[in-house]
């Protein structure tokens, strides 16, 4: 199954990413990964959530604007040099990166990066052919029902 992640884009006021994760928290949708990044005036949460049409449902209910994505994670050792082994083919094929995160302890001595392409599927099968382990929603235990 392909991975979804939904973004929420909240203004920077305090309370806001309390409300959103105590509402997805009072729904029962368990955060998988996410990332938080601010920009003027708004932050952008990107989320890996156990039910992604829910969390939307439930964001939407908060009337904040959000969106769904498909994004690309891959497992990876966590060791020096790992990512850059990763992203050179990636490079060579002119490969766009339009922004990533990680995080560890998904598995002993693994990292997992997650990933917006330019172009996913390209990615993936770049990544697929050079032996890079290719993580799809039923590792991160999510629903798929969108």
């Amino acid at each position: 199954m392909p991975l979804r992640q939904i973004s929420i884009f909240l203004e920077n006021a305090p309370g806001r990413l309390y409300e959103v994760t105590e509402a997805l928290g009072q729904a029962g949708i368990n955060l998988r990964a996410l990332s938080l990044v601010d920009t003027a005036g708004f932050g952008v949460l990107r989320l890996l959530v156990s039910d992604v049409t829910r969390a939307r449902q439930v964001v939407m209910g908060l009337h904040l604007p959000a969106r769904i994505d498909e994004v690309v994670a891959v497992e990876i050792e966590d060791r020096p040099g790992s990512l850059a082994r990763v992203l050179k083919p990636l490079n060579d094929a002119l490969v766009s990166v339009e922004y990533m995160y990680a995080f560890t302890g998904f598995a002993s001595d693994r990292a997992v990066m997650v990933f917006r392409f330019g172009d996913n599927e390209r990615a993936k099968s770049i990544l697929a052919g050079n032996g890079v382990k290719i993580l799809d929603a039923n590792a991160f235990g999510m629903l798929e029902n969108t």
